[in-house]
């Protein structure tokens, strides 16, 4: 996840982007403590954001799943990724996919892969009542 994924001033009040894998959601400012250049607080604005599961997914490695902060964002990201609604939420589908991947005799890497495998997935998911997506909201 990048800035490009959550910042305001590069998406705009409309600008959210959706995540056909998204796991879940999370709203929160951009902020870090401190920066390089001596300022001791960075605060970016960011839009209401999805979690993708692919951030959950290490690029090298198979079986390694995060439970918290540790998915995958830049350092400035992170800054709206680490509070801890959005880190139970990582918890919670981490654990969930983990069963599930159990469950199909498939590495959790292939549950984003495969079409069928994802879309049952997210429908666990809703059934177990994880928000995947902000609503609509007229005249925002």
């Amino acid at each position: 996840m990048t800035e490009h994924d959550v910042s305001l001033e590069i998406l705009g009040k409309r600008g959210r982007k959706r995540h056909p894998d998204s796991v879940g959601i999370g709203s929160y400012r951009i902020d870090l403590h401190p920066s390089t250049s001596g300022d001791g607080y960075v605060d970016v604005a960011s839009v209401p954001f999805e979690i993708p599961l692919g951030a959950l997914l290490p690029v090298r490695g198979e079986n390694l799943l995060p439970a918290g902060k540790n998915i995958g964002t830049t350092h400035i990201t992170n800054g709206c990724y680490r509070l801890h609604p959005v880190e139970w939420n990582i918890g919670e589908v981490a654990g969930q996919l983990a069963g599930f991947a159990l469950r199909n005799g498939v590495p959790p890497r292939q549950v984003r892969s495969d079409e069928k495998l994802l879309d049952e997935f997210t429908r666990l998911l809703d059934q177990n009542g994880v928000e995947r997506h902000w609503p609509e909201v007229q005249g925002y």
